[in-house]
């Protein structure tokens, strides 16, 4: 029977091809507008360690107090990151399953093959407990230990792009490296690890950046041998000393940190720690103002520094309006198109057509125009996404991608959205009465 409605459907269509094709047209750029902001908006917005995120946490220290709001914002809330005293205190402290300081770096590597010029890389300064705490995969060896953090030793984790350029994609686990000037010694290769936001470090990267993590080195060994941060600094006073002695001695915030706690009552007892500092650093003068700590999981530390751009937003609010507006004016086309054939519909229903008869054939016309919508559609957001580059930062514009759930999902909103468009003509075209129509014509 199915395919009976479906003869009717081609049948009806072919009748009026300027009508059809407008129809197709508005289905196919509607989704494809919507498709396409939805591909970023979900590239940006996605939880970047869905199994762990719940667990991890971003500790922040009002270290400036009102001094650091002078900027006529009404935001209470304290720095967003930590200045090199309160982040070595709570690494010593140790009051959390997992903990890392950590800042970026970019030092440069000398190759082995002496012919090649040494290579600018990126990367972070972190502590041993950083690669387990974020299960970070390691195609290679694993991370440094505990003891490699205390006697700052010279090691370091690759990622696999830079040991592809270095090693040849070889396993160098055991293999030095020289990095600005000093050996290191290669005790693990990542597996091209590259999440998307940069979630454990958004204070320095917004959450995406075109930059590359191609080297991690222990946090102490690279203040040692004196590796400057790369990231931002920001500094509620200038620093009293020069370079980069000096801002570690300052109150100026540039290192990001982050703690895995398993649950709850770890989370507040963690927090209770947190406020007990400042409140033993405000005893001992350091401070003056009120207590103004936060602890945030990552869903909230993500929200409040707004890693989801603002324009993401906005065009896929654009983009579903669009679309609807396009089916608003594909239900008017329908109910012009299926009105037109109340004869048609009055002779079968005094052939004793039923109501639902009517439904199921106007509305598998409605689908036939919203899967041919939603075909051309999927060429359209393949342009559309392979085009974003044009009105969004390269950082952001590279994520969006079309793979096969976006593929499926596209056809998918394009045939319910055409039914849906499709219910209020079908539901006029049932009503009409058999024997006005007879009698009409």
């Amino acid at each position: 029977m199915l395919g009976y409605y479906v003869d009717l459907a081609v049948r009806s269509l072919k009748r009026s091809p300027g009508l059809t094709v407008l129809m197709i047209l508005a289905i196919a750029f509607g989704v494809a507008a919507s498709m396409t902001s939805y591909s970023v908006f979900r590239a940006v917005s996605g939880d970047p360690i869905p199994w762990k995120s719940s667990r991890l946490y971003v500790p922040q220290i009002d270290i400036w107090g009102p001094k650091g709001r002078q900027d006529g914002s009404n935001n209470n809330d304290p720095p967003d990151a930590m200045d090199y005293t309160d982040a070595i205190n709570l690494m010593r402290a140790h009051r959390a399953k997992y903990q890392s300081a950590l800042y970026r770096i970019s030092p440069s590597i000398v190759p082995p093959d002496a012919s090649k010029h040494p290579i600018n890389v990126g990367g972070h300064a972190v502590y041993s407990e950083f690669f387990p705490m974020l299960d970070v995969p390691f195609k290679y060896g694993s991370g440094w230990s505990a003891a490699d953090d205390a006697e700052r030793a010279a090691v370091v984790v690759l990622n696999g792009e830079i040991n592809q350029k270095l090693f040849a994609g070889a396993n160098s686990v055991g293999k030095t490296v020289n990095i600005d000037g000093k050996d290191y010694r290669v005790v693990g290769v990542l597996n091209n690890w590259t999440p998307k936001p940069v979630f454990y470090d958004v204070v320095n990267t917004g959450g995406f950046t075109t930059g590359h993590e191609d080297v991690f080195v222990p946090f102490e060994r690279a203040i040692d041998v004196g590796m400057p941060n790369d990231g931002n600094t920001n500094c509620a006073e200038i620093p009293q000393g020069s370079g980069f002695v000096g801002l570690q001695q300052s109150t100026c915030v540039w290192i990001a940190y982050m703690a895995e706690l398993d649950d709850k009552a770890a989370a507040t007892a963690y927090k209770d720690y947190l406020d007990g500092y400042f409140l033993d650093q405000k005893r001992a003068g350091r401070f003056s103002w009120p207590l103004n700590n936060r602890l945030r999981d990552l869903h909230d530390w993500l929200d409040s520094e707004h890693v989801v751009p603002s324009d993401t937003k906005i065009s896929l609010v654009v983009a579903l309006g669009l679309l609807v507006v396009c089916l608003v004016n594909t239900a008017g086309l329908l109910l012009a198109k299926f009105l037109r054939r109340s004869s048609e519909i009055g002779v079968r229903r005094a052939l004793g057509a039923p109501r639902l008869a009517i439904y199921t054939q106007f509305l598998t016309e409605a689908g036939i125009v919203g899967l041919t919508g939603g075909v051309l559609g999927l060429l359209l957001t393949w342009v559309g996404v392979e085009s974003v580059g044009w009105v969004l930062p390269k950082e952001i514009a590279t994520l969006a991608h079309l793979d096969l759930g976006l593929l499926l999902l596209t056809l998918l909103v394009a045939v319910i959205a055409t039914m849906l468009a499709g219910l209020y003509p079908t539901f006029r075209a049932s009503r009409v009465q058999p024997a006005l129509q007879l009698k009409s014509n």
